[in-house]
């Protein structure tokens, strides 16, 4: 089975994220293909427009805890760092089609889009803090660039899921929809794009996005460090285990390494 599917559209590169029975948990080789997806959207001049999208009821929980057990990311390349980075640098419109759950790098992805359109019954995490980790996908400066930071440090600091009414009201969707119209809107928006000149848009998006793109990558890489230290530690290690074994965490409420 593959779990991403792509097919180009009249110059639209539609990518769907399709392992449904996992709500679309990314594992490392979906990261990888993602990103060399998006690497190719960069380079070719015959994509003009991202749409993504994701199979059935939800768009992505994230990491796959288990993959990601297995294989914690580094403080170094990783197909993680792969997919944050062909994002970052890509200057093609991005649109995402989003439904049911957005949790973890399937939220802070979110970030990265032009034009996120969300049902109504869209629901975001940034569950990080709950798995004694860090923010990831230089979230720790475009969400405070996005919402503000007292919004953001509720959202990062108390790691609970939202709703698409207050992403919007937040700024982090751009349309909330019913769950028919989703998919149906954001290609519309899609096509809209194709139309326009292509080096005029590139450059409005670069333009729009100056200002982010070193403080992002600044945090991309401070996040990195930070992460690959918080994944390999007692406290995560105890938060993993006990999201397997079905129970709450006991995480040691003094300081640790």
């Amino acid at each position: 089975m593959e779990y991403i599917l792509n097919n180009l559209d009249g110059g639209i590169l539609k990518i769907e994220l399709n392992r449904p029975q996992k709500r679309n948990a990314l594992t490392l080789d979906m990261y990888t293909q993602f990103a060399e997806l998006l690497s190719a959207a960069q380079t070719k001049p015959e994509i003009r427009v991202v749409l993504v999208s994701a199979a059935a009821d939800n768009y992505s929980a994230g990491n796959d805890l288990q993959d990601f057990l297995d294989h914690p990311p580094g403080s170094g390349d990783s197909p993680q760092k792969q997919l944050i980075d062909a994002l970052r640098v890509l200057d093609k419109p991005l649109v995402g089609a989003v439904r049911g759950a957005a949790v973890g790098s399937g939220a802070t992805m979110l970030t990265y889009f032009d034009f996120v359109y969300a049902s109504q019954n869209a629901r975001f995490q940034y569950p990080f803090i709950n798995l004694a980790l860090v923010p990831e996908f230089g979230t720790s400066f475009s969400l405070p660039d996005q919402v503000g930071y007292l919004r953001a440090a509720e959202i990062v600091l108390l790691g609970h899921p939202f709703d698409a009414s207050s992403a919007l009201s937040m700024g982090l969707v751009t349309k909330v929809l019913p769950d028919a119209e989703v998919l149906a809107t954001a290609e519309k928006v899609a096509q809209e794009l194709a139309q326009k000149p292509l080096a005029a848009l590139k450059a409005s998006k670069q333009l729009l996005r100056r200002q982010v793109r070193p403080h992002v990558e600044q945090a991309t890489q401070d996040e990195m460090l930070e992460f690959s230290e918080r994944v390999r530690s007692a406290d995560a290690r105890e938060a993993l285990t006990a999201f397997f074994e079905k129970r709450s965490p006991h995480f040691n409420t003094g300081e640790t390494a």
